[in-house]
């Protein structure tokens, strides 16, 4: 088993540079349209582009012959729709503040703050699927809390409003991550992405109809990349998972964080603030701590 993880790794990572790559355009797409066009009508028309890849993608398979087993996996059926519904809900609000602290904050911060997902999950999980909370998990969660206050530097510096609607998007985060465990893997990763666009469509458009604005011509470029991207980002972690146990690639996503701060300081003259490098590696440690046992438990089988 370990042979066979040691030679899919280079796959995974070559996917996960894919996530990266995915991760780093949306947020680089959602800085340049902040204060242009409203966070609520970017996420409709994410949903939309994402809606009509996903249908091209069903059309294609639908008559390629060579394809019966793919078209197989596409099947949008689900036996639980109102728990896609609650997911996306929630999925909904930690983009919009995820997309409202790009525009506010340093992408550093806004994507170590993301990093706070797993120890949110692991809480949320113990409430509302009766997950049992190890010491393990227990540490991984102190360490991602002292992560948050290394970040934002309580007593040191005034908290930024904008670092809590970053901290409220990473809990609608682990809100949506619980409800996709509590699926109990019955829907395919191609349904729960094709539900998110179904559901968060007309959640934006609700939200963005009484301002509507079209956008011009580079706007709708950017709108493209964060809707071509957001797919993208998604499936090249599935893949990612696929080759590598899941502590290997929370540990290449984590290059997310130096990625975006060089570009940070690149594209937009952003100062590479060392607390938030240091806050982000708590965070790593945590979160490959709490996967220990998960790791240990793969290589018996």
């Amino acid at each position: 088993m370990d042979a066979f993880h040691h030679q899919q790794t280079p796959r995974a990572a070559a996917w996960m540079a894919g996530a990266l790559a995915s991760f780093s355009t949306m947020a680089i797409s959602a800085r340049e349209l902040s204060g242009e066009i409203a966070v609520h009508q970017q996420l409709f028309f994410r949903s939309a582009i994402g809606l009509l890849c996903l249908l091209l993608i069903m059309l294609v398979a639908k008559y390629s012959r060579s394809n019966r087993v793919a078209s197989s996996a596409l099947r949008l059926r689900s036996q639980r729709p109102g728990l896609h519904v609650l997911r996306n809900v929630f999925h909904f609000g930690g983009q919009y503040g995820w997309f409202v602290g790009i525009g506010l904050l340093p992408l550093a911060e806004v994507f170590a703050l993301e990093f706070t997902v797993p120890f949110w999950t692991m809480l949320i999980a113990a409430v509302a699927l009766n997950e049992a909370i190890t010491r393990r998990k227990l540490l991984a969660i102190v360490m991602g809390l002292l992560g948050v206050l290394v970040i934002v530097q309580p007593g040191y510096s005034i908290v930024d409003s904008a670092s809590l609607i970053v901290l409220a998007a990473a809990i609608g985060y682990a809100v949506s991550h619980t409800c996709t465990k509590a699926l109990g893997g019955a829907d395919s990763p191609f349904t729960i992405i094709f539900y998110m666009c179904l559901v968060q469509l007309p959640i934006g458009f609700a939200l963005s109809i009484a301002h509507w604005q079209w956008p011009d011509f580079g706007q709708w470029g950017w709108l493209l990349l964060i809707g071509l991207m957001a797919l993208s980002a998604h499936f090249c972690m599935s893949k990612a998972m696929h080759y590598a146990e899941v502590s290997v690639v929370v540990t290449l996503d984590f290059l997310r964080l130096p990625l975006i701060a060089l570009l940070g300081v690149v594209l937009y003259a952003e100062a590479f603030d060392w607390a938030i490098l240091l806050g982000g590696t708590l965070m790593l440690a945590g979160n490959i701590s709490a996967l220990q046992p998960l790791r240990k438990q793969g290589r018996t089988r």
